[in-house]
């Protein structure tokens, strides 16, 4: 019914509506050739539906030949020039950049009767982004992060935390480094002797967002040794509850401190549900309880929060339910966390961190701040992260070589 309503689309707008179609090409290892008929059986599929495809993009493990283009053009009566080549690529930006080689973009407006236009300034720039992206690579930085979704079966699934991800690499080509990004199932440090050691290979630790029990104390071992060997931490919503739940466990003596989402009947409940979420919550007002969108911050002066945005007042993308407790704030601050951004009330606690005379970079975030963050705008708390990881590669490279030439001079 989709493809019916296009084509009725077509015919009442015809100098409105394109069809593009993607077709992938596949190149089966026993032949080593790229085979066509699959596309050419593709098309046949849509006319029949009444669709005939304006443009094909064709999809594969390698680009596309003239040869190939002039048969598919000539089998699916579409123009040569219409057969856009799609290539496996390194980096996601790099499609729009193979996209302008093959004038993709002229060729939709002439199509459509547009002006044709050049490319703008900040197509320029995109395009140097997605070169600086690939010619960082000498100069990596190792980032593990550190969730429960990775693992189904004896596969790997990245895209969990897709946006994580990525804005770690915007970032990381903002500083002019390479992120080369590792996946940690926190269960593994729920053991009764985690292999901590595995985590020295990290130059910066992050905790994506979450929900539910299962990883929670393994994230809260990898949360403790990032803290006591001052590895860069960036906490993002759960990753900064439990950032201070661990904070309240281990450095204020607060054994059983917990989150209500967890064990609602811990004696210290430093994560909760704020009372008049408890009310909706009560009435089965789900949806209604959970604080979802943007909210603004104000940012404490003097904080690395604050110095990072260079902002007083920030707005942030927020989807979570549970709340630093009011009841324990204070005495989390006199025992040394900082909350560097908090609600304009002061009621909700946005932002935690540790001054940097006592850590590089340890601080979390209620909101998520992945949501704000784009390929040519970087989030400036994800750059700081990346930036403090970049030092501490820099500074264990400068340890490492003057070990080295003590045991040459002992020697």
């Amino acid at each position: 019914m989709f493809i019916e309503a296009a084509r009725v689309l077509k015919i009442r707008h015809p100098q409105d509506v394109l069809f593009i179609m993607v077709s992938y090409l596949p190149v089966p290892g026993t032949i080593g050739e790229m085979k066509s008929k699959p596309t050419q059986n593709a098309v046949k599929q849509l006319n029949s539906y009444g669709v005939q495809a304006d443009v094909i993009i064709a999809r594969g493990p390698m680009v596309l030949d003239q040869k190939r283009k002039d048969k598919i053009a000539f089998t699916c009566n579409v123009l040569p020039e219409r057969v856009i080549s799609a290539p496996d690529i390194e980096s996601i930006y790099d499609v729009p950049v193979n996209f302008d080689k093959d004038h993709l973009g002229e060729i939709l407006l002439e199509a459509l009767g547009l002006p044709v236009k050049k490319a703008s300034k900040e197509f320029a720039v995109w395009k140097q982004m997605a070169r600086g992206i690939k010619n960082h690579g000498k100069n990596e930085v190792q980032i593990g992060i550190v969730g429960k979704y990775f693992n189904t079966g004896d596969f790997i699934l990245s895209d969990s935390y897709i946006s994580v991800l990525e804005a770690v690499k915007f970032s990381a080509y903002a500083n002019g480094v390479k992120a080369v990004i590792h996946t940690v199932n926190a269960r593994d440090y729920e053991k009764d002797e985690p292999d901590y050691s595995t985590l020295e290979k990290f130059d910066g630790i992050i905790v994506p967002g979450g929900f539910g029990e299962s990883g929670i104390e393994g994230k809260l071992n990898v949360i403790r040794y990032a803290r006591e060997n001052k590895i860069p931490y960036f906490g993002l919503c759960y990753g900064m509850q439990l950032m201070t739940i661990e904070f309240a466990r281990n450095v204020l003596g607060l054994t059983d401190a917990h989150t209500a989402e967890i064990d609602p009947r811990s004696p210290h409940l430093v994560i909760d549900i704020m009372p008049d979420q408890k009310k909706k919550i009560a009435l089965g007002n789900y949806g209604g309880s959970m604080r979802l969108g943007l909210y603004p911050a104000k940012l404490v002066k003097g904080t690395l929060a604050a110095a990072t945005y260079g902002l007083k007042t920030v707005k942030e993308r927020h989807r979570h339910r549970y709340e630093v407790n009011p009841k324990y704030i204070d005495r989390i601050e006199k025992g040394g966390l900082v909350f560097s951004g908090k609600s304009p009330d002061g009621i909700l606690m946005e932002i935690a961190e540790l001054p940097q005379d006592e850590h590089p970079f340890f601080l979390g975030t209620q909101f998520h701040p992945e949501f704000l963050a784009r390929p040519l705008a970087p989030h400036p708390l994800f750059t700081a992260f990346v930036k403090a990881s970049k030092n501490r590669k820099k500074e264990q490279a400068k340890k490492n070589s003057e070990e080295i030439i003590l045991t040459d001079q002992n020697i």
